[in-house]
């Protein structure tokens, strides 16, 4: 008989500033986001974040339901409580989690979670992500409890508003391993790597991705313009760590918008030169806020390498030589527990600025589909045993 005995924690991501657009803001609409269950348990509880929002934000209804043995359509819709609640109020700058609802589950099953907002909501709390996994629906009207959305209602969306982290009471072998970073993991290589973990039959590891597109470690915007790329690295890691149940390690790829954003104000008032740190700058962010933080929550860390730049639109000799500094000290420093070498995985063999072929998504700084596979890849198996 399989004995449950720990809360872990099985999706999550990250939330950021939405990008800002004429409008702000929802009313009569319905979010609904299906969640693979990597674990089998018997209940769950679900955070959500307004880390980001400046006003309070109510989560009118939130239904859960159970897509299984390839039903076209969920069944048996129940209803999240918060304090008793059915509504739930998250406060600005704030997360709420859920009460514990029972609920078995077995792994492999997808939990439909549809989030309803009644009144107007301020939709400022929310991160863009993509990959296989990694797929919405919103609908305007209130079909929470429907078991499919109205087609002629219903768009596709890769914004995954409010929703933070899903944890699971589950067997105690089990455990979460944590990808933080920025665009690169906000993309697909977590998803290949979760795709990865069911192959190989590593039934042990939820992924965890807290990503946001565009943050840098050491600095962030505060204007408009750029306010989707997000709280820095600095202030984002304890946030996005502290909230993962049942975490073991955590995968650090991040640094590469600290050393292409900055272009000079006569180009680009927001981004000084002033801005650019040294690679000095960017290990010390990495070790004091990064690696002792985690060490202090009983997590290994590991590095994982920048990728190639080259043809980027800002690209540099400069910014190529800082890249291959901080990368030759994520692979060589003995404050992490090992190194995940994505710019190996993904570089071109005849000239290792660039990416290999069939390696580049287009824009020279983002991998292609294959190459996200690759670097899924390349993260060692002992990290999902």
């Amino acid at each position: 008989m399989t004995t449950f005995s720990k809360w872990v924690s099985c999706w999550g991501n990250a939330t950021s500033i939405t990008d800002r657009k004429e409008s702000t803001y929802a009313r009569d609409l319905t979010l609904r986001y299906p969640i693979r269950m990597c674990f089998s348990g018997s209940k769950i509880r679900l955070r959500f974040s307004n880390l980001t929002g400046t006003e309070p934000v109510t989560l009118t209804s939130v239904a859960v339901s159970l897509l299984r043995n390839n039903e076209c359509a969920p069944t048996n819709s129940r209803h999240l409580t918060f304090v008793g609640n059915a509504e739930g109020v998250i406060l600005p700058g704030k997360e709420i989690l859920s009460d514990e609802l029972p609920l078995s589950i077995e792994a492999g099953e997808t939990l439909i979670v549809s989030i309803y907002l009644g009144e107007f909501t301020q939709m400022n709390a929310g991160t863009l992500i993509t990959g296989p996994l990694s797929k919405g629906q919103y609908a305007y009207g209130n079909f929470a409890d429907e078991a499919v959305l109205p087609r002629d209602l219903t768009r596709n969306t890769n914004w995954f508003y409010f929703l933070n982290t899903i944890d699971i009471f589950t067997e105690a072998d089990n455990y979460a391993l944590i990808c933080f970073g920025d665009s690169i993991t906000a993309q697909s290589w977590p998803d290949f790597l979760s795709i990865r973990a069911m192959e190989e039959d590593c039934q042990h590891v939820a992924i965890i991705r807290r990503a946001v597109s565009g943050t840098r470690i050491l600095r962030q915007y505060d204007c408009i313009t750029y306010q989707a790329y997000g709280l820095k690295g600095t202030t984002r890691f304890p946030i996005e760590i502290d909230s993962v149940s049942g975490a073991r390690a955590v995968i650090i790829q991040h640094g590469i918008n600290d050393i292409i954003h900055p272009v000079g104000e006569a180009d680009n008032c927001f981004r000084p030169w002033s801005d650019l740190p040294t690679v000095r700058d960017l290990c010390d962010g990495v070790e004091q806020l990064y690696i002792n933080h985690a060490r202090a929550r009983g997590l290994s860390v590991w590095s994982a390498t920048l990728l190639p730049i080259l043809g980027w639109r800002t690209y540099l000799p400069m910014r190529e030589t800082m890249r291959q500094q901080f990368n030759e000290w994520l692979r060589s420093s003995s404050l992490f527990d090992g190194c995940v070498d994505f710019d190996q995985a993904v570089r071109d063999a005849a000239d290792p600025r660039a990416f290999a072929p069939g390696f580049d998504s287009g824009d020279h700084l983002h991998p292609s589909e294959q190459a996200y596979a690759a670097m899924a890849a390349a993260v060692p198996l002992a990290l999902l045993r």
